[in-house]
């Protein structure tokens, strides 16, 4: 899958630069990944291109948009409009990429009722209603650890069915919904233990 978004972005970039065709190669190349694994990803849902030929950019881009489920719009529901909610708010590819944030809600009773980047943070209460009456199906947790599992009970009770959290605690939802974890501690751990790695590797070598 992360591949498969790679090749997206890859050759909506060549489309935007005005190119009709690519190969496998010319689009590995740009990215680091085989020709051959190229083929073998995209053989998993169907024909693509024609050998010798190459592949129709925008027939290649359609067809990814439709496979990564990008070919509509999304509507989510932002819960936990702090700070962190708020730059989610603020995020302009969200929209570009088609995913509207269609609720945000929020427990707070200062942010009750304000607007923040034109939308009006509604309480907890209106969840559940709003959620089925706007038909969202993917939800966004940006509230603290102790109220990440209980909002994604609730979200996932409303009738949400994938999940984004960036509340730094595992959710137990069994197979009730698809999550993706955003741990931006984790991530920020991982890189620092891969530079003292680096790090320790270039003073080991001085000696």
């Amino acid at each position: 899958m992360k591949r498969l978004t790679l090749y997206l972005r890859e050759v909506e970039r060549r489309l935007s630069q005005g190119e009709r065709r690519v190969s496998s190669r010319q689009l590995g190349q740009g990215l680091g990944v085989t020709d051959t694994q190229i083929r073998k990803d995209l053989s998993w849902f169907g024909q693509f291109g024609q050998a010798g030929v190459g592949y129709a950019i925008e027939d290649l881009a359609t067809r990814l948009r439709q496979i990564l489920g990008k070919d509509r719009t999304w509507k989510t529901a932002l819960v936990g409009a702090g700070r962190l909610g708020q730059a989610i708010m603020s995020y302009g590819p969200f929209a570009r990429e088609g995913f509207e944030i269609a609720a945000v809600f929020d427990a707070d009773p200062s942010l009750i009722g304000t607007a923040v980047g034109g939308r009006r943070i509604r309480p907890l209460d209106e969840l559940d209603q709003i959620v089925r009456e706007r038909e969202i199906m993917l939800g966004i947790i940006s509230v603290p650890k102790e109220a990440a599992q209980t909002t994604a009970e609730r979200l996932i009770g409303a009738g949400v069915l994938g999940i984004l959290n960036f509340a730094p605690v595992r959710l137990e939802v069994a197979d009730q919904a698809s999550v993706v974890s955003v741990d931006f501690s984790a991530r920020l751990e991982q890189l620092a233990f891969q530079v003292s790695l680096g790090l320790k590797g270039s003073i080991d070598g001085d000696d």
